[in-house]
């Protein structure tokens, strides 16, 4: 099933565009924003084949869902939901850029992350994992919901905590 569009009060999700390109590029170029993300900012060639991979693989294998996030008409970051091995089972991931920061739409796109996760997909469990300095994202998370599952010690001496929300526990 392809990625759908979902809408919230101030956020639209939708599948990317080939003319996100360079909005892709330059969220995951970002220094500030890629900090906390994987293996932290990608260089422009690597965020230009990792947007290439959306539409090769993602899309068109139908993996998981990722979508361009949209305010105002405007791009304004990166949201995913997949299954993953590291957790066994589905993840969240998400990046917002600079200007969206601080004004709680964050806490907007990961509560349509989890209503989609839970009442489309029909999954009881989701994670989601954070670096541990990460303390924006930390109290996010916490707030909706998020309880600590495990740390994991990465190679590069970081810590990365793994979240979970369970509603099979409720």
């Amino acid at each position: 099933m392809p990625t759908p569009t979902l809408r919230t009060e101030r956020l639209l999700l939708e599948p990317y565009r080939r003319t996100d390109r360079d909005d892709f590029v330059a969220l995951f170029t970002d220094v500030e924003v890629g900090r906390f993300m994987g293996d932290g900012p990608l260089a422009p060639a690597a965020a230009e084949a990792l947007f290439e991979r959306v539409f090769s693989k993602v899309y068109a294998n139908d993996l998981f869902d990722v979508w361009a996030v949209r305010s105002a008409c405007r791009f304004v970051g990166h949201a995913e939901i997949k299954p993953t091995d590291e957790v066994s089972g589905h993840e969240i991931v998400y990046a917002l850029a600079k200007p969206a920061w601080g004004g709680g739409l964050g806490t907007e796109l990961v509560r349509e992350l989890l209503r989609y996760g839970f009442d489309c997909l029909g999954l009881s469990r989701i994670h989601a994992t954070v670096d541990e300095q990460n303390s924006a994202s930390l109290a996010l998370l916490a707030r909706l919901g998020f309880g600590h599952e495990r740390d994991v010690a990465e190679s590069n001496g970081s810590i990365t905590r793994v979240l979970l929300v369970d509603q099979s526990s409720d």
